[in-house]
């Protein structure tokens, strides 16, 4: 199995010209930013062949501001995104970036005078977010969305560390934004630190990075934990970054596009924010009155490039973050899993274990629940090691053959959700109480009368393989 994890690319430009040597970049001219761009990412994200799509000469807008989505939509993409071999199936992939992840060693950023970035730099009555193309990506959006694939960097005033996560901005004016930030986030709690001490507190967000940069900002991390540091294990070198003249804050060098300001508290300055089509598929969150960042500086690259990930479409991407809930798992003391997979972002995710002991799978469950990327989960399935997790014709074969429903489901309610879930009801949301249930599915075969379970007639894996190789030419079955 291929584990090499070397990334080849330094910004995201570098990227874009990757993957257009790949074939699998497309460039469309002349589209509108009011919806067209929205429905564009969403046909060529859902095609069989998924590709990435760079805009430019966007309505309204000079040549060269551009926007490029579906940036991860194919195996692909993530291998050349992540430095994995592309030719790896989808769990072979996960396998190679938890051994990747495994090793993880903290790689502090590099402090540096200047860079792409800081090609122009405006304050004051220079300020204008309004020139940058920003979609309004879904019909019913109550605005348009600079901030879908974004980095906001912010710093415990405490402990001093620096936490960077992708939370949804939009543009208000030209130097005000809004943001909407998930109750339990670690952007969230900080923000409300200063607040408590009657000051707005300061942020950077860059709105055009790398992939690299771009996946540690939506991963989980424990508190304290800096992603820029993780961002630059991965890329075997530290993330040069620039300090913020107002905030000291440090901003990723290579950005496309970087902003850096105030979010003031809400009863100095709220707007009105949302509805914003989410990852889930769903309008959830409705509108509301939401904190606004003041920009006090905008920098950005000559033709700058803004990263656009509306939620909810990512392609044959392969979830890559199932590697993390297997750590998660091992860290819990978990033994014996043999793979894990996510379907439909995070709602449905299917672990295989090889059972040692009566209860393991139920364990394995909960140890994931009760880790930090036990957030927001539906149903969780585990099934036995002969059943390929990312197959999800086998994960259902499973649940249709072994599960016993009177006896193996359990539901756990009060779990930790978003007020983005769409099942919470209309009362719960109205009390403030965005918990969930989430389904615990043993699709193994009973533990302990499982050597009487009835044999399987079909081949294993092994020989089916060797069948393949054998019979390849003949068959063409790819």
């Amino acid at each position: 199995m291929g584990t090499d994890t070397s990334i080849v690319y330094k910004d995201l430009r570098e990227y874009i010209a990757a993957v257009d040597r790949l074939g699998e970049l497309r460039v469309v001219n002349g589209a509108d930013w009011d919806l067209e761009i929205g429905a564009i990412t969403e046909v060529a994200a859902r095609a069989t062949k998924p590709k990435m799509v760079l805009f430019d000469n966007i309505k309204g807008y000079p040549k060269g501001f551009r926007i490029i989505v579906n940036a991860v939509c194919s195996a692909a993409t993530t291998g050349l995104a992540f430095g994995l071999d592309p030719t790896l199936s989808g769990m072979d992939m996960i396998k190679a970036w938890k051994q990747k992840l495994g090793s993880y060693k903290p790689l502090k950023p590099l402090d540096v005078a200047h860079g792409p970035v800081t090609e122009n730099v405006e304050r004051g009555d220079k300020i204008n977010m309004l020139k940058f193309p920003t979609p309004r990506w879904h019909e019913h959006d109550g605005g348009r969305y600079i901030g879908t694939g974004c980095l906001v960097i912010m710093e415990d005033p405490d402990e001093k560390w620096t936490n960077v996560g992708t939370y949804r901005v939009c543009i208000h004016d030209r130097d005000t934004l809004g943001i909407w930030i998930s109750p339990g986030k670690h952007g969230r709690l900080i923000r409300e630190k200063y607040w408590s001490n009657g000051k707005g507190c300061p942020v950077a967000i860059s709105f055009g990075q790398d992939p690299v940069l771009t996946k540690v900002g939506s991963w989980y991390e424990p508190w304290g934990v800096s992603e820029l540091e993780i961002a630059g294990w991965l890329r075997d070198e530290p993330v040069q970054v620039v300090r913020g003249e107002e905030t000291g804050l440090p901003i990723p060098v290579a950005s496309e596009l970087a902003i850096e300001g105030f979010i003031l508290p809400p009863q100095v300055e709220s707007k009105q924010e949302g509805p914003f089509g989410e990852w889930t598929g769903y309008y959830a969150s409705g509108t509301r009155n939401e904190p606004v960042v003041k920009v006090k500086t905008i920098m950005h690259r000559n033709d700058p490039i803004i990263f656009g990930s509306p939620p909810g479409i990512s392609g044959k991407s392969v979830p890559l973050s199932a590697a993390n809930v297997w750590l998660a798992l091992e860290k819990a003391g978990v033994t014996d899993v043999q793979g894990v997979w996510e379907y439909t972002t995070r709602y449905i995710t299917a672990i295989s274990i090889k059972q040692k002991y009566g209860g393991h799978a139920k364990r394995t469950a909960m140890a994931m629940l009760g880790s930090t990327y036990g957030y927001h989960r539906r149903f969780v399935i585990i099934v036995d090691d002969d059943i390929d997790p990312s197959d999800i014709d086998q994960v259902l074969w499973a649940l249709a053959t072994r599960c016993d429903p009177a006896t193996a489901i359990n539901v756990i309610t009060e779990a930790w959700s978003t007020p983005l879930d769409p099942r919470i009801t209309p009362d719960a949301r109205a009390q403030r109480n965005f918990t969930n249930s989430v389904a615990v599915i043993n699709a193994c075969q009973p533990y302990h009368w499982k050597d009487q379970y009835a044999k399987t007639c079909y081949f294993p894996e092994e020989v089916r393989r060797k069948t393949y190789e054998k019979w390849k030419e003949v068959l063409k079955l790819e």
